[in-house]
């Protein structure tokens, strides 16, 4: 039993390559290979080769994670030749990612969660029970700094 998404994948691969998309199709090959070898991982584990939804959706997420921090660094280094390449493969990526929320959507669960766990001080705790919650769905870099907030402002 194949994922949806990587299904989804595959079917827009082969789309790809027929209408010579020759920048979606490498991007779309290192996406699936990056599956490919989170298979090859589990494999490993458990003897089984078939990746769930959220492990895919995973292996989507850790590739765009690693344009994002591409992009910074190109810019950073003032190739901006380089980060335009990687800001069309985060484009083509993000089109298998389900939508992301705001940091007005996020701050409310962020609050819930808070409320939940009875007020919790601890920023690591906070932000393992957050992250479970919006895997995928927010930027970490605005839980971090929401869930950053709310603990300041609770403390006080």
């Amino acid at each position: 039993m194949n994922s949806k998404l990587k299904e989804k994948i595959l079917k827009d691969l082969e789309f790809s390559f027929k209408n010579r998309n020759i920048s979606r199709v490498e991007t779309l090959r290192m996406l699936m290979s990056a599956v490919h070898n989170k298979e090859i991982e589990k494999k490993g584990k458990l003897n089984i080769s078939d990746l769930s939804e959220e492990e895919v959706l995973e292996a989507v997420v850790k590739e765009a994670k690693k344009r994002k921090e591409a992009i910074d660094f190109y810019i950073k280094g003032g190739r901006n030749d380089l980060a335009e390449k990687e800001k069309g493969e985060l484009k083509i990526l993000e089109e298998y990612l389900p939508a992301q929320m705001g940091e007005a959507e996020v701050r409310k669960v962020v609050k819930e969660i808070l409320n939940s766990l009875g007020g919790i001080r601890d920023f690591g705790g906070a932000m393992s029970e957050v992250m479970k919650k919006l895997k995928g769905q927010a930027d970490a870099k605005i839980i971090s700094s929401v869930v950053k907030e709310e603990i300041s402002d609770a403390g006080e």
